[in-house]
């Protein structure tokens, strides 16, 4: 695709569903700029986006400041109009109510909650004075429902969804496309992996069927078919989940 005089931030560009969304969008012509607390691990990602001809702009980021944030967002501004921002923050942990420190719970909360928040409002900031954009939060089952050990974490992710509720509520008729993504599955990564082998055994690996597991880059073509909706038939919430998955 050539390029487009348009930018796409991710903010939490991790090593999968992240990541496969900075690619999808950099395949359509988007500039991005990728954002994670540990920046140096975002070369490889960046180099990938560059090899297939796409363009890529990797910062080190702290969701949870407002500073950062700010300036992360209005410089992917400047640098072209920001069409879209994906706010990917996972902070999934899972403690026992007993074992769940003031420290873990406040830690989650900034990470999942406040630093969405920041980022919503931001981008809505810069995307207002077009009168145009899309801004996508990336949800788990958590923000549904919480479960054993999940106070902390389905708290935040509750808490998110009603950020998200509200401004797509407020923006969408100044044709902002705000959207909830509830990713109701395991991802098919090496830390979702290790966890069922430390859960049922490494067998359990091999006992997994295909597509029981959601692959980062089926979940990014969902955020590119979100932005692409056009504005009489917008989705706010959105459940994905592979075929096998109960609920």
């Amino acid at each position: 695709m050539p390029p487009r005089n348009a930018t796409v931030a991710v903010v939490g560009a991790g090593d999968y569903i992240g990541g496969a969304i900075a690619e999808r969008f950099a395949a359509e012509g988007y500039t991005v700029f990728a954002g994670r607390r540990n920046g140096d691990q975002l070369a490889p990602l960046k180099a990938k986006i560059e090899a297939a001809g796409g363009a890529c702009e990797a910062r080190a980021l702290d969701a949870r400041s407002e500073e950062a944030v700010t300036a992360f967002l209005a410089e992917a501004d400047a640098h072209a109009p920001l069409e879209v921002c994906i706010f990917n923050v996972g902070a999934n942990v899972n403690f026992p109510i007993t074992e769940t420190t003031e420290r873990v719970f406040r830690k989650v909360w900034e990470m999942a909650c406040y630093g969405g928040f920041l980022t919503g409002r931001e981008a809505a900031k810069l995307m207002l004075a077009r009168g145009a954009g899309s801004i996508f939060f990336t949800g788990a089952t958590a923000s549904l429902r919480g479960g054993p050990g999940y106070a902390a974490f389905a708290s935040a992710k509750f808490g998110l969804r009603a950020v998200a509720q509200a401004m797509a509520r407020e923006l969408g008729p100044q044709n902002i496309h705000v959207a909830h993504l509830v990713i109701d599955s395991g991802v098919d990564t090496a830390f979702v992996r290790g966890r069922i082998a430390a859960a049922r055994g490494p067998q359990a690996l091999d006992q997994l069927e295909p597509d029981q597991l959601m692959n980062p880059t089926s979940i990014a073509e969902t955020y590119w078919r979100l932005h692409t909706q056009t504005r009489d038939a917008w989705t706010f919430e959105l459940d994905i989940r592979p075929y096998r998955e109960t609920f």
